[in-house]
């Protein structure tokens, strides 16, 4: 596949991002418990995972269990991630770390394309750090059963077009979140911070040719 569109990201993830603008865009209600940061948060990095499939560039989600009380995001649409270990070096690792461990993917296969903007979620206190990288092969996923239910593959194209997004009330646990804008993937809702993160990563895209 042409690399030229690896390269571009690359590049654009080196300068200025469009940063928290962008991940409003797909914010929740309580917009505004996004933009303050505790002393007491945790810390935790995720891993948008490009790859090439059917010529196409694709991107990894994960589908969380939805039966683990103790997450908060429980059967929810994500990408691989999770909290910083004390045996992390540095964010990075910490990403390429937890990517090995919910799908399979070995570090040494990831090349680190940059970050995006850290984003703090309220819900459950973590201050994530999003890291975009990729693979020139297929991966060979070896799935971690307790953390993820599904691995799903979406081309990088769906989320540029406008008919894969809209707006709808969100029911979570025993709340109803209405008015909460979303990306469908397959018919299931990508939506909170995952989105937020997404939004961010879609507006780079917009000035680059993904194919």
């Amino acid at each position: 596949m042409d690399i030229k569109f690896i390269q571009d990201l690359e590049k654009s993830l080196s300068g200025d991002l469009p940063g928290e603008e962008a991940q409003l865009k797909m914010a929740p209600m309580h917009k505004e418990a996004y933009r303050t940061v505790p002393n007491d948060h945790k810390l935790a990095c995720v891993m948008i995972l490009i790859f090439p499939k059917n010529k196409e560039w694709h991107l990894c989600l994960i589908e969380r269990p939805n039966n683990n009380p103790d997450d908060k995001h429980a059967g929810q649409l994500s990408f691989p991630g999770g909290q910083l270990d004390e045996g992390d070096d540095t964010f990075e690792d910490c990403a390429l770390r937890e990517v090995y461990e919910e799908i399979g993917v070995a570090p040494e296969t990831i090349g680190i394309l940059g970050s995006l903007t850290p984003l703090y979620v309220f819900v459950s206190n973590f201050l994530v750090h999003p890291f975009v990288g990729f693979t020139n092969e297929y991966p060979s996923y070896i799935k971690q059963e307790s953390e993820v239910t599904e691995i799903i593959e979406v081309p990088i194209k769906h989320f540029t077009r406008l008919k894969n997004k809209g707006i709808e009330d969100i029911s979570v646990r025993e709340l109803v979140l209405p008015q909460t804008p979303y990306y469908d993937v397959n018919g299931k809702r990508l939506w909170g911070a995952t989105a937020m993160m997404m939004s961010e990563l879609e507006h780079i895209l917009a000035d680059i040719e993904i194919d």
